[in-house]
């Protein structure tokens, strides 16, 4: 199984002195294109005003968010889980997961990165700053999305099991896996006093952390759906198959 997260545009400073290696990293297939586009960030970090236009930071993030990308390959690393912070990763808090469960989530959950696509959460990086939409002029592709799309479906249509994609709209163009079997893209709902459903925005993000978070406790390897609707209904959560590859949560 593979929980597969957005990305959040915040990341914790600071790790351990491990550099970057691009070798390391999960889905090693991916290696040239990571290279290319961590090459493609740094060149573009050398000039300030450019990068901010291009990430489209204000003024007040773009001194802090360039530095980082000027030192991607200089900058200490720390584990994927523990580098992003945001709603779903407040939702996840990874710090206060007991051992077996940041093992679980080490080689279970991932995370599609615009700068490294996907990777997983026992993976190191550095703190960056890259969403799935940033224009990056030195990449050969057009878009992120170009550059990713084909690469990144390829190795997640290739991961063993059942795929749960808890990722953004914008992060499913990196790597689309619809025509994947067995995999499964999470929609949050809560319901209003009519009966109505309507789609949540900043309370999605925290229930997918939450999930996560159960689903790492939990610590069960779900090789089918019906397995994973039967725990959640156990474990508190109202999630249910929607469609053919479809699943979602009512808050």
């Amino acid at each position: 199984m593979l929980i597969l997260l957005p990305p959040s545009e915040t990341k914790r400073d600071g790790g351990t002195d491990d550099r970057l290696d691009l070798s390391s990293l999960s889905f090693p297939k991916l290696k040239t294109r990571r290279a290319e586009v961590v090459r493609a960030v740094r060149t573009l970090a050398r000039d300030a005003d450019a990068s901010a236009t291009s990430l489209k930071l204000s003024p007040g993030l773009a001194a802090v968010e360039v530095a980082r990308n000027r030192r991607l390959t200089l900058s200490p690393t720390m584990s994927v889980l523990d580098r992003y912070t945001g709603v779903v990763f407040d939702g996840l808090d990874a710090s206060s997961l007991p051992d077996a469960a940041r093992s679980f989530a080490f080689s279970h959950v991932g995370v599609h990165s615009a700068l490294f696509g996907p990777i997983l959460a026992g993976d190191r990086i550095p703190a960056y700053r890259l969403s799935h939409d940033s224009r990056v002029p030195g990449l050969a592709a057009a878009s992120l999305k170009r550059h990713w799309a084909l690469a990144a479906s390829d190795v997640l249509a290739k991961h063993p099991g059942l795929l749960l994609d808890f990722r953004s709209e914008g992060y499913v163009g990196l790597g689309p896996v619809d025509a994947r079997p067995n995999s499964y893209f999470l929609r949050v709902f809560t319901v209003g006093p009519d009966g109505s459903r309507r789609a949540l925005n900043h309370f999605n993000k925290k229930a997918k952390g939450e999930l996560t978070r159960a689903l790492v406790l939990a610590g069960e390897d779900f090789s089918s759906v019906d397995d994973l609707v039967a725990w959640a209904a156990s474990a508190g959560f109202d999630l249910r198959v929607s469609a053919p590859a479809e699943l979602t949560l009512t808050v």
